[in-house]
């Protein structure tokens, strides 16, 4: 009979083969082989490419990683990136484009040894906390191979949980240490444990959530709720407000606090939450359709199916269930809540973005769930002794594992890049706008950049479908119809294309996209037609200089010179360092008699780097 009472821990505590177990070079080949196996299942990653899915915003287009001066340095952190403050993160890319500049396989080299890493402290931490080394065993593979990991660590976007996870987890093995010694070594300790949560939070805000793992340890570790347990926690969720305020103001600035297209009240909110956290639940036990993004459930008119209304019940009932038959089971308790509390800041009551749910964020909540398996299964080795039944869960447990880590090497190959992520995405998920916005940038592009090229039609074809299929999803959004305008004009069905042109202006009546129209409409020598499009984009945004250059050289094509020199003016008090108007603005001099000036304009537009000068026009104004 297996004994699951509190009481466990101090028979463990008194195992001769558990205390064979914990000798620390025993220890130290065991988190070795840990992350051994763990870095022959998922090595597949170090092959993947960058993404076009936040790498370009984080790593590839990003001027903080390029500059490692003290100026640099200051810069990292003091400036928020993509709507996320995480220096130590930034820092870390950094460092690697210093060495690499942007070749990827050195930072998904650093993603995974990183990832290896965690899972080691993973073991340390359960290893110390339980006294058990084979619940620590259970809990790292499970950890180190589950597929919802694969999301932070074959994509360096992921990083920043990486990261965080590491200073994380230090936190807490410093501070069981902490809570277990007396003495002056003590408040040594103490002091680690604020730099290290420090540390987690520079990485990631979502480290906030230490101070309420660290109140589950005391309540693991049974420790009297004294004063001094109650002021040790003060700093700590102190330093968690104030980071949480940095936090949302930088979400904020960025505009990443944004609600989802749907409208949701406050029992849909609810439901969407409860959803989310069984859907976490459920596949920490079958990682089934993994993917990168998880649109929410709507129906045709908007709102939740009525369905996912029972979600809220079900997890009523859950915790109900969880009450009665495990209430009093501290490991129970321990595990759960360590998993809710590092989860429920990410479940999205409150709906913000697209999307309900991402794998990365299991990455520390699942290390509370995979502690409850991780406990029983070492029942079985109580006092060394194995019977049948123990023999056979390992068996499984063993079998479990190569199939989790079977998919997590398989699923590092969906992250390989761009193309193979957003096609496996479609299949899963085939009504994710961002999905199609994705891949058919990526088609367009490699057709646009190489029209010529032998796959040039695979390339044309896949984004012609891609585009058509996105504006039958959805009619009301703009972003596939300039592309699919220009794919009709390369194969000069110039009506169809501009059809689509103008319908992306009806349906964004913007100044940039008046002003993409104009220009398309030149391209076609409808140059009448044009005007209207450069005037309807200076009424639009009057700030922005390109309309007022581009109408202004049909205006002198068609001889209205003052109306040119009216517009190519504006342009020169908007754009002061720009040579081209002053180029446009000498044809308008000379028609109106001043060629000495016009001169003049050449020769400013020349000091200012234009290049495209006629040169027999040159030495006419110079005669």
């Amino acid at each position: 009979m297996i004994n699951t009472s509190d009481n466990n821990s101090d028979k463990s505590r008194k195992d001769p083969a558990n205390e064979r177990l914990r000798k620390i070079p025993v220890q130290l080949l065991i988190a070795a082989g840990i992350g051994l196996v763990t870095w022959m299942f998922l090595k597949s990653c170090l092959v993947n490419q960058f993404t076009n899915w936040d790498d370009p915003g984080y790593i590839i287009a990003n001027p903080l990683v390029k500059d490692l001066s003290v100026d640099g340095l200051e810069s990292i952190f003091s400036t928020s990136v993509m709507g996320n403050y995480h220096p130590l993160t930034i820092l870390t890319y950094a460092l690697e484009y210093s060495f690499v500049q942007l070749e990827p396989w050195l930072y998904h080299f650093d993603s995974l040894w990183l990832h290896l890493l965690v899972t080691m402290l993973v073991y340390c931490f359960v290893s110390l906390l339980t006294k058990r080394p084979i619940a620590a065993i259970v809990t790292a593979l499970l950890f180190g191979l589950h597929p919802m990991h694969i999301e932070t660590v074959a994509w360096v976007s992921g990083r920043k949980d990486l990261v965080t996870a590491l200073f994380y987890l230090s936190a807490c093995i410093f501070y069981v240490k902490y809570i277990r010694v007396t003495g002056g070594r003590k408040w040594g300790l103490y002091t680690i444990v604020i730099v290290l949560f420090a540390a987690a939070l520079l990485s990631k805000a979502i480290a906030v959530t230490l101070p309420l793992a660290l109140l589950l340890i005391d309540y693991f570790e049974n420790r009297p709720r004294t004063k001094i347990v109650i002021l040790e926690k003060i700093p700590l969720f102190l330093l968690s407000i104030i980071f949480g305020i940095i936090s949302i103001n930088a979400q904020h600035s960025f505009g990443a606090i944004r609600f989802p297209k749907a409208s949701y009240n406050l029992f849909e909110r609810l439901a969407a939450g409860s959803y989310a956290l069984i859907t976490y639940l459920w596949k920490a036990i079958i990682p089934a359709k993994l993917c990168c993004f998880y649109p929410y459930p709507q129906t045709a008119t908007g709102g939740l199916p009525i369905v996912y209304y029972i979600y809220p019940v079900v997890l009523i009932a859950l915790v109900i269930v969880i009450w009665k038959f495990a209430g009093k089971n501290k490991v129970f308790v321990f595990g759960l809540l360590f998993f809710v509390a590092n989860i429920a800041l990410l479940l999205q009551f409150l709906p913000v973005g697209e999307s309900f749910l991402a794998e990365r964020y299991s990455y520390i909540p699942y290390i509370g769930l995979f502690f409850i398996p991780g406990w029983y299964i070492s029942n079985y080795f109580e006092q060394g002794k194995v019977n049948p039944r123990g023999i056979a869960v390992s068996v499984c447990f063993i079998l479990y594992t190569i199939s989790l880590g079977y998919f997590s090497r398989e699923r590092c190959k969906v992250w390989y890049d761009s193309t193979t992520l957003w096609r496996d995405e479609l299949n899963k998920e085939p009504r994710v706008q961002a999905a199609y916005d994705n891949l058919i940038s990526i088609y367009f592009d490699r057709w646009y950049t190489n029209p010529r090229a032998g796959d040039s039609k695979v390339y044309y074809d896949s984004a012609f479908y891609l585009l058509h299929r996105s504006i039958e999803l959805w009619p009301d959004s703009p972003a596939a119809c300039q592309p699919l305008a220009m794919l009709y004009y390369y194969r000069h069905k110039d009506d169809s294309a501009v059809y689509y042109f103008s319908k992306t202006v009806r349906l964004k009546p913007t100044g940039e996209e008046y002003l993409n129209y104009g220009n398309f409409l030149v391209m076609l020598g409808r140059k009448d037609s044009a005007l209207n499009q450069f005037t309807a984009a200076i009424s639009k945004a009057p700030d922005m200089y390109a309309p007022y250059l581009n109408r202004a050289k049909i205006l002198r094509a068609n001889g209205s010179w003052g109306d040119a020199m009216r517009d190519l003016n504006t342009v020169i008090r908007l754009k002061p360092d720009l040579g081209e108007p002053y180029y446009e603005r000498s044809f308008c001099d000379t028609q109106l008699g001043v060629k000495n000036i016009a001169l003049r304009d050449v020769e400013h537009a020349i000091s200012l780097g234009y290049n495209k000068v006629d040169t027999g026009y040159f030495n006419w104004l110079r005669k």
